[in-house]
């Protein structure tokens, strides 16, 4: 049977279609891949790589199954085996922190220019490198991979599949120390993902890593590109001046003097940067390209979940690591989360440190002390032994239960809660105390694909062009401040609302960027100057209330505005006609200050009304001229929306407006491959019957089973965002990656599947849509716009927020 494999498969959970995969069944400590064999084969999959000893094949008839000694060893030959059909240049990287920084800022460095494949997330384990390197194919003409260990003997394998030619070192610290007798067995453990690389990158500060690499004496033949701060080097930095929001880097190149400057201010993002930097040199990037791109750099995404609480507080669900390098970022989150002023902490143990108790609880007290959390909650024996150390407002619990116990004495109210622990202290039994008791319905917002997506629109502007984020409509339906403030912190350079109470609660869930105000309302001027918000005036009327109430505000502050012009799109806004006098106003009232001209496109998304686009655009170019020539200072202009951005380049002005393909959904299919998919509609199954043919489902027995059926009651409906019209069978819900037609009407809080033939039980979970075709398709199939879906969703559907 000749079988090709397109996608290795290691975590059943996550098949999407079974064609082309191979299911490697890993066997570990704690689960056992060969359990899942039965489950995956009934979803359609036919290529297994299974341990000797699994016995089960002869239940999957026409499946192949290869049998090995074992199969994590034999994915790791694999991965090695592809990796030796591409001759590309690959950069390892490895270190204690700043991997998966430094990974991810190189390819924003270097993908403008090449095809890059790298770790997907922070993929650098023994199972996770040969994944990534399994991605790489004949389009790529460079790899980026990241290589972490925990014990003696790893590297070496990570070598053999990664086969890097050029290598970075970042550092060496205690993650995963607990396995190795002193940093310098550590330090030549890593060495060995560079044994055969043309050059080595590394920070020669760290005096560990510069005399074990110096004193090597196996690979003469590695070149050596050096940087340091107080030493000589290939590139020497002479001097980092941090400022707000940014810090310029001086350094010694080849004689000459060189500067990059870098949006951020933290001591490891500086480090990471400087990797970043050196690697750019090496490879031969001009000065003035770098410079560019370094301080365009985007903050990497963490992952994280974040969902609303109980008695309106905010949980940051961070339980995936314990380790002390992962708690300052989590707690940077936390700061980040300005809704709040009080911020609480649930902190476990933190075990594999290896470091001595007492020195990892001062050093955890320093954190802390740093990031200013309001109060600490212990929970371990380890940490509750050292409570001396900390100073801030601070309870103690040997157990996760013991805590569970006196949790209701908190009274845990209008906060933050960041639960950071081991997974063997089980915190999600605390979150699961700590969450707001919605229904079962869930909205899971992916915010690193929003911000993915800002990235990539970011990529068609030109440098000088700034980004209107639009969160109307409570960000299309995925959330308000939770948006908005992951845009704030990826640097968007406005946010614009539909009316003036979403930009108050904006303002008070502490967002700082520019607001503008879509649809101001008679009686609402005063809470611009209240809130420091910006209305659109679209006609005389609108114009007259912005100017009195900059009048009678009691303060010399001019209010900013954004004019509207109707180009086409007839909805709202100034008309040629009307341009003349608006600037006679406009020069009359200088209690204004015009921000900037705008107008709307009605129908950037189509070829069919491609000239009637291009007439908007030149309108809009025209009149705008005549407006900014008598302005006595600068205006920015802006006309493209998400589907304009890609098709009309030459229309970017100053400034565009990126709605819903923020979100995922783009114009066509290219931009749609571009983009990476932010929301997942889901529910679960509440009750399961098994009815007769003949029997009727729901209101007006308009649900007639054809035959003997299984019928699934789910826990969404109309009051949820369904339409009615979505019911008798006309919409599908995914069970186990299989649709289930609708049988009946649509409830106001639920609805009714046909599971027959589909392997489920109550309490399973179900999709509606989980990517953007999923969601066009349901669209379609309510005979309505993606737009309408997202923003039809009701409140009560809980929002749950992934941070990666």
């Amino acid at each position: 049977m000749d079988l090709s494999v397109t996608q290795l498969l290691i975590d059943s959970r996550t098949l999407a279609e079974p064609e082309g995969v191979m299911f490697v069944a890993l066997k570990t400590a704690n689960n056992d891949g060969h359990r899942f064999i039965k489950e995956l084969y009934e979803k359609g999959v036919r290529l297994f790589m299974v341990n000797n000893e699994f016995e089960d094949a002869t239940l999957c008839v026409d499946a192949t199954f290869i049998r090995v000694p074992d199969t994590l060893p034999a994915l790791q030959l694999i991965a090695a085996r592809h990796r030796r059909q591409f001759d590309i240049p690959v950069i390892a990287i490895t270190g204690s922190n700043g991997k998966t920084i430094v990974k991810e800022w190189l390819y924003q460095l270097i993908s403008p220019d090449k095809n890059v494949v790298k770790s997907p997330l922070s993929y650098n384990s023994q199972v996770g490198v040969p994944l990534s390197v399994w991605q790489m194919d004949s389009t790529h003409q460079l790899g980026i991979f990241e290589a972490g260990i925990s014990q003696p003997g790893e590297m070496e394998k990570l070598k053999n599949i990664i086969s890097p030619t050029l290598g970075i070192i970042t550092n060496i610290g205690e993650a995963h120390g607990a396995n190795f007798n002193d940093i310098r067995e550590k330090i030549r453990e890593k060495m060995k993902l560079f044994k055969n690389v043309r050059t080595l990158i590394y920070c020669s500060d760290y005096e560990d890593i510069d005399e074990s690499i110096q004193s090597d004496e196996a690979h003469p033949e590695i070149k050596l590109f050096i940087w340091s701060r107080s030493k000589d080097a290939t590139l020497r930095i002479a001097k980092t001046l941090q400022g707000a929001g940014s810090t310029i880097i001086s350094g010694l190149f080849k004689g000459e003097e060189i500067t990059i400057t870098i949006p951020f201010t933290d001591d490891a993002s500086i480090e990471n940067a400087i990797h970043c930097w050196a690697c750019m040199l090496l490879v031969g990037y001009e000065h003035t390209t770098i410079g560019e791109r370094m301080n365009a750099l985007q903050p990497v995404a963490m992952r994280m979940e974040m969902l609303k609480g109980i008695n309106n507080c905010t949980l940051i669900n961070d339980s995936y690591n314990s380790d002390i390098n992962s708690l300052s970022v989590a707690l940077n989150f936390l700061h980040r989360q300005q809704q709040h002023s009080r911020k609480t902490i649930v902190l476990s143990d933190i075990t594999q440190s290896g470091k001595n108790e007492k020195e990892l609880y001062s050093k955890i007290a320093g954190i802390l002390k740093a990031n200013l959390p309001t109060r600490l909650i212990g929970i371990g024996k380890a940490i509750s032994a050292y409570a001396d150390l900390f100073s801030l407002e601070k309870y103690f619990f040997n157990s996760t239960e013991d805590f569970l116990q006196h949790i209701n004495e908190f009274n845990f109210r209008d906060e933050a809660i960041l639960l950071k622990g081991a997974r063997s202290f089980q915190f999600e039994k605390i979150s699961k105390e700590l969450q707001e008791k919605a229904h079962e319905t869930v909205m899971l917002i992916k915010l690193s694909a929003i911000a993915h997506n800002l990235r990539y629109y970011r990529s068609l502007l030109k440098p000088s062009t700034k980004i209107m984020a639009m969160v109307k409509a409570f960000s299309y339906g995925s959330g308000s401040f939770e948006i908005a403030n992951m845009l704030q912190f990826h640097r968007a350079d406005y946010l614009a609302v539909a009316y003036p109470d979403e930009g108050v609660e904006l303002r008070n869930a502490g967002i700082s960027l520019p607001i503008m105000v879509m649809n101001p309302e008679p009686g609402s001027y005063d809470l611009f100057i209240k809130y420091g918000m910006e209305p659109e005036v679209y006609s005389f009327r609108t114009l007259k209330l912005a100017v009195d109430a900059a009048i009678h505000s009691g303060t010399d502050k001019k209010m900013p505005v954004h004019i509207k012009l109707d180009t086409g799109m007839h909805r709202l806004g100034f008309g040629e006609e009307d341009i003349d006098q608006l600037i006679s106003v406009l020069s009359q009232t200088p209690q204004l200050v015009v921000k900037s001209i705008f107008s709307h496109l009605a129908a950037s998304g189509s070829d069919t009304h491609k000239d009637f686009t291009l007439e908007q655009i030149d309108k809009f170019t025209r009149w705008s001229d005549k407006i900014l020539a008598a302005m006595p200072y600068p205006v920015m202009r802006h006309i493209l929306n998400s589907a304009g951005i890609a098709r009309y380049p030459q229309a970017q002005f100053d400034m565009v407006r990126l709605g819903i393909g923020l979100y995922g959904v783009g114009n066509n299919a290219t931009e749609q491959r571009k983009l990476e998919n932010a929301g997942t509609l889901k529910s679960v199954i509440s009750q399961i019957m098994y009815l007769k043919k003949g029997d009727t489902v729901g209101y007006n027995q308009r649900g007639v089973l054809q035959t003997d059926s299984t019928i699934a009651t789910i826990a969404i409906g109309y009051a949820d965002g369904i339409r009615r019209e979505y019911g008798n069978g006309k919409g599908k819900m995914k069970v186990h990656g299989k649709l289930a037609p609708i049988v009946g009407d649509v409830c106001m809080d639920m609805l009714m599947i046909d599971i027959t033939g589909i392997d489920a039980k109550e309490g399973d979970e179900v999709i509606l849509f989980d990517d953007p075709t999923s969601l066009l398709q349901t669209a379609k199939d309510m005979n309505t716009i993606p737009y309408e879906v997202l923003t039809g969703l009701s409140g009560r559907v809980k929002r749950v927020y992934v941070h990666e």
